[in-house]
């Protein structure tokens, strides 16, 4: 029985070479890294994530390797999200903060991160908890303050640095590290830290206030001083002009109550001004 007599035999081949051309021929997408393994040890890398890299010029398209021998494992090339669970940190100022922070992360060496950890996943965890002790550490050295101010940009800029250092080791690199949320805690915690501020507020205000009467005291003290001092040079000078003057401000002190009424004799000392000043002729 010959091969071009027997149609089975036909179909039995060209499944054989369907079979053999599959196992050989893959495509790297332009999105992914294939790290392609001959008896489980690496062989090669295709489409290595490269800084500045042409797009299209690392290496994806139809790829051929070694059928039944070799096998390829893909690894993202893209950026990927690492969302952290909310955290409660304890600031320097004795507040507790409720922080929601999130990262964006890359696959730079897929050698490495097979090895180490094994999977996207598995590096993604690794990230997560390198992150949230460093983000604990060093929310927990700042004041509340400093988290609502310009600040907070340059803090998560040396977060990031310091776990990059970390995360070369998992082949992995750390983006970008930006806090979504920083709040006091609801319930009983909130209502303390409210009170706290609260009272702190009230004692500045009351120093404060305090100050502006001892300044106040000063102020009016000198002020008397110099007025003392401006009467008795003004009696020196002219004692009728300042019996005179004296006497007007005893008048405007007295009769400020139009309703009032004041019973005195003529010739009461208190009324000389109101009769005037006789003439010597």
């Amino acid at each position: 029985m010959t091969l071009s007599r027997n149609p089975l035999l036909w179909a039995a081949f060209a499944f054989a070479i369907v079979v053999v051309l599959m196992n050989t021929l893959y495509t790297v997408p332009e999105s992914q890294q294939a790290v392609v393994l001959r008896l489980g040890k690496p062989e090669r890398i295709l489409n290595t994530y490269k800084e500045n890299d042409r797009f299209g010029a690392g290496g994806s398209g139809l790829v051929a390797k070694v059928p039944f021998i070799e096998n390829v494992v893909f690894v993202d090339k893209r950026i990927m999200d690492l969302d952290m669970e909310a955290q409660t940190v304890l600031s320097t100022d004795q507040l507790r903060l409720v922080v929601d922070a999130f990262a964006r992360f890359r696959v730079t060496d897929p050698l490495r991160m097979l090895q180490t950890v094994g999977s996207e996943a598995n590096v993604a965890d690794a990230l997560k908890r390198i992150l949230t002790s460093r983000l604990r550490n060093e929310l927990g050295k700042q004041p509340f303050s400093s988290l609502l101010s310009p600040e907070r940009g340059q803090m998560m800029d040396d977060i990031q640095a310091s776990v990059n250092r970390q995360a070369s080791q998992y082949g992995a690199e750390i983006v970008d590290v930006r806090i979504k949320r920083a709040d006091l805690p609801t319930g009983t915690p909130l209502e303390s830290a409210f009170q706290r501020m609260r009272s702190a507020r009230q004692q500045e205000a009351l120093t404060i206030r305090a100050q502006g009467q001892k300044q106040a005291q000063l102020v009016r003290a000198e002020a008397d001083a110099k007025a003392a001092k401006i009467y008795a040079d003004s009696f020196g000078k002219d004692p009728e002009f300042y019996a005179f003057y004296r006497a007007m401000q005893a008048y405007r002190t007295t009769f400020t109550d139009s309703s009032s009424t004041i019973v005195m004799s003529t010739g009461n000392e208190f009324l000389r001004e109101f009769e005037g000043r006789r003439s010597n002729r």
